[in-house]
């Protein structure tokens, strides 16, 4: 429980007295804490926007005297989920002494390697193009944060005014600047020649506060930015309504996100043109009060204004000019049509480049769109990989509150095109790019797997998420879906894993589960089919019942499945794969087991009849003949095991080493040499490989293909 309860209306008060009283006198555990609690608020700052830091007294390791350390958060980390690992530790003296060697603010790149003579903890994260702007400041702890409601000020034609009457000259202003080793001294002297200050505003930018502890640094940016976003919301509306007033009537939700879904696949071929991408849609309020707004139009095409949006959003988003209930059943046209947008975009992206490059400058990246708008419907943003696509559509609408917030007070003012060039190809930040660790195999890929919360599809999804995918699990048991999905969560992020209900019968729940994912995730890579079910009996024993159970699993699941996910593979026009779990079966003919067998035959043939058809699409259809996976199966349940036994004349207890010691190898085969199997169909090694099985049963002779 807090000793003292603070109130704040627009921001999240989150100090815990007791937790804090736990680090005291540890002044970077009280930092790690503060940066957590400040990360944790959208309104406060955004993903890996910010920066945080204290200063310490350390003993020199070498002179064994004390010495002033500051501690910040490293190149390219979050606040929110910062650990001791994140932070840079550098030697004050130092850092303030390379004031010496500067050569000036065309010089300023050059500064940055330089930070590395003055670290103090060499397990040290690299230090930041931030660095200076917090060494320079005498204060023991400071906080520089993008909030929403501070941007909009300073992202505003009258920013400058506005801080000092809000205020009372207790926050300085500082205009428009790159940050860097120059900014650093500014604000230094800014606060020289405003001695007693509690703040800086930076235009279009952001904000520093400061304080003397942890805590105090915590409620002074607490109570700047509440101000902030009283002042705001006191305007929102006052000389005119927001936006300009309502343009264009958004659908209902579900309509919205049917629309949403249906889409969504077109859009991510498209702007997949260089690289495949993962999507995201946001229909939340404040992004339709924007995009269906009369001042789209003149706010979209001037882009962004502080650095941290732009570079996640690019400088401007492409506007579709689709009526909201527009009729997507014919997605050929619909995709000739945004086809020619696309290319709009493009070339508006390349002229840009042209135009404001430098000799210099890296080559020119992916032009297409990472921000799609459509009013009456929502936002949609592609990015590398599902946490990059939420954090850019997370970035857009910091934007849209700050120019709500800047058209509410004042007039909205973006960046320079040339500023904002000069910093998406800062050499720097291609540097920080450059230094991006290597994408796995199955990064920017999504995949849905029928029965996947257990056994062999479990064994799969958890080796799609390992090797990079975004992966869709369903099954038709909603318990054991949700505990393998929280347990997927846990260990990978919610990002990565979508949960989705499905039985493969029931057209439906498909059609559900085809929404959700291209809402998640923008659209589908790979179907690997593996949900089934096994009834083994004596040949005059199988009823009609048996054999239209196990058809329309294993053969209409199959198929129904593999057009729901070849419709959309078509639509975004990227190929794809199709694994199909067949079995040893299909190949074997064993005892009691005549309408499993004849129904994984049906399976494996109508592979190699998909393989011939779907090839002109780039979609690859192949098999994997499992043999034997006692692990973690629901196909033993229900008398299998018991039947299987008697079948083979032994005792269910000796079934496992049976099954081992006939095959070639003596080996079991467990869920993850399935996994492994699948996966090498998948990974991009096997691109001319379509048609094909791959038996994974330790060597059964019976079940050479010949």
């Amino acid at each position: 429980m807090n000793t003292q309860t603070k109130s704040f209306e627009y921001v999240s008060y989150l100090w815990d007295d007791e937790k804090a009283a736990k680090l005291a006198g540890n002044e970077v555990e009280l930092l790690l804490y503060r940066s957590n609690i400040l990360g944790s608020d959208l309104r406060i700052t955004n993903y890996g926007g910010g920066n945080t830091s204290c200063k310490t007294t350390e003993l020199d390791p070498l002179t064994k005297e004390p010495v002033e350390i500051m501690w910040i958060k490293g190149s390219g980390g979050d606040i929110g989920t910062m650990t001791r690992a994140g932070l840079a530790g550098l030697y004050v003296e130092k850092l303030r002494s390379l004031k010496k060697v500067y050569r000036g603010i065309e010089f300023e790149d050059e500064m940055v390697e330089l930070f590395n003579h003055c670290i103090y903890d060499l397990a040290s994260k690299a230090p930041s193009i931030d660095t200076p702007l917090h060494g320079f400041l005498p204060f023991k702890h400071i906080d520089h944060l993008h909030p929403d409601a501070a941007i909009a000020i300073a992202a505003s034609k009258d920013g400058e005014k506005i801080t000092q009457e809000l205020w009372d000259g207790q926050i300085a202003w500082i205009p428009w600047q790159r940050p860097g080793f120059d900014l650093g001294l500014k604000l230094k002297e800014t606060l020289d020649n405003n001695p007693g200050i509690r703040g800086i505003m930076l235009g279009g930018h952001g904000l520093f506060t400061w304080g003397d502890t942890s805590y105090e640094c915590y409620m002074n940016s607490l109570e700047v930015i509440e101000r902030a976003s009283q002042y705001l919301a006191e305007n929102y509306g006052k000389k005119r309504p927001v936006f300009g007033g309502e343009k264009v009537k958004f659908l209902a939700s579900d309509d919205r996100k049917s629309q949403a879904a249906r889409i969504a696949p077109i859009l991510r071929g498209l702007a997949s043109s260089e690289k495949a991408m993962i999507g995201t849609f946001n229909d939340s309020q404040t992004v339709l009060q924007f995009i269906n707004s009369n001042d789209l139009g003149k706010l979209a095409p001037m882009g962004t204004s502080c650095p941290d949006h732009f570079l996640r959003t690019k400088i401007s988003p492409l506007v579709l000019d689709l009526p909201a209930d527009q009729d997507l059943n014919d997605s050929e046209k619909i995709k000739e049509k945004l086809a020619s947008v696309f290319a709009s975009y493009r070339k508006m992206y390349a002229d840009y480049y042209e135009k404001h490059k430098h000799p210099n400058s890296p080559a020119m990246r992916d032009p297409n769109p990472v921000i799609i708008l459509w009013p009456g419907i929502g936002l949609f943003s592609f990015a590398k990989d599902k946490q990059t696509s939420r954090v850019a559509s997370e970035f857009y609408i910091n934007a849209i509150n700050v120019m709500r917030g800047a058209e509410a007070v004042s007039e909205y003012v973006s960046l320079p095109l040339q500023e904002a060039f000069d910093i998406e190809y800062w050499l720097l930040e291609e540097a920080k790019l450059q230094r991006m660790p290597k994408e796995k195999p199955l990064s920017r890929k999504i995949a849905l797997i029928t029965g996947s919360a257990g056994g062999i599809g479990k064994g799969i999804a958890e080796k799609f998420v390992q090797e990079g995918a975004c992966v869709v699990i369903t099954d038709i048991d909603q318990n054991r879906l949700n505990e393998t999905l929280a347990e997927f969560q846990k260990k990978y992020g919610k990002d990565v894993v979508l949960g989705a209900k499905l039985d493969v019968t029931n057209p439906g729940s498909l059609l559900e589960a085809i929404k959700e994912t291209c809402l998640k995730f923008g659209g589908i890579d790979i179907v690997v089919n593996n949900a089934g079910i096994s009834i083994s009996k004596p040949f005059e024993d199988h009823n009609q019942q048996d054999w239209e159970r196990l058809f329309n699993i294993l053969v209409m699941g199959q198929y129904n499945v593999s057009k729901a996910g070849v419709e959309i593979m078509r639509m975004q026009g990227m190929g794809g794969y199709i694994v199909n779990i067949a079995s040893k079966n299909a190949l074997v003919a064993g005892p009691k087991n005549v309408a499993y067998g004849s129904m994984k035959a049906n399976q494996l043939h109508m592979s190699r009849l998909m393989a011939a058809e779907l090839a002109e699409d780039k979609i690859r259809v192949n098999v994997v003949n499992p043999d034997a996976v006692i692990e973690n199966s629901n196909i033993w349940e229900g008398g299998w095991a018991e039947n299987r036994a008697k079948a083979y004349g032994i005792d269910v207890k000796d079934l496992p080493n049976y099954y081992a010691n006939r095959t070639l190898l003596k080996e079991s085969v467990k869920v993850d040499d399935i996994a492994n199997a699948v996966f090498v169909f998948v990974n991009g090694m096997l691109k001319k490989s379509t048609g094909n099985m791959l038996n994974v049963d330790g060597g059964l002779a019976a079940a050479f293909p010949r």
